[in-house]
């Protein structure tokens, strides 16, 4: 069993391959859910590859969606390569943790929060 290598008090390294998606979320099922997420990794690329031409106008949006793009195509890598994402990032406080995740994760979760940030910022701005 891999064994948590101290970065800081509240950072480790830690090795975890995680089949399933978003906090273990159906890492359970039993196989089939590697080609699922794999497939959705896929669409999502597909879609945001679209989005991406459709809106070069809208830097921060473009930002935004590279991100993402490049988080769900890091993590279709590996399930392709080691059939599961491999989380290797533990954040922890107090005896807290939060569930392990990667550089593909964080990048999806800035850039679906520069969405997020965008559209508040968009439609303060178009207000009457």
């Amino acid at each position: 069993m891999a064994q948590p290598i101290k970065v800081t008090d509240f950072l480790n390294w830690f090795l975890i391959y995680n089949p399933g998606a978003a906090f273990s979320f159906l890492s359970q099922a039993g196989g089939w859910q590697r080609w699922f997420f794999t497939v959705i990794g896929i669409v999502a690329a597909i879609v945001i590859i679209w989005l991406l031409q459709k809106n070069t106008h809208d830097r921060p949006f473009c930002l935004a969606l590279s991100l993402i793009l490049g988080g769900a195509i890091g993590n279709v890598i590996d399930r392709l390569l080691y059939g599961a994402v491999v989380d290797f990032i533990d954040v922890h406080y107090d005896g807290w943790h939060w569930p392990a995740f990667n550089v593909a994760d964080s990048a999806i979760s800035i850039g679906a929060t520069l969405i997020v940030i965008n559209e508040i910022r968009r439609a303060i701005k178009d207000r009457p």
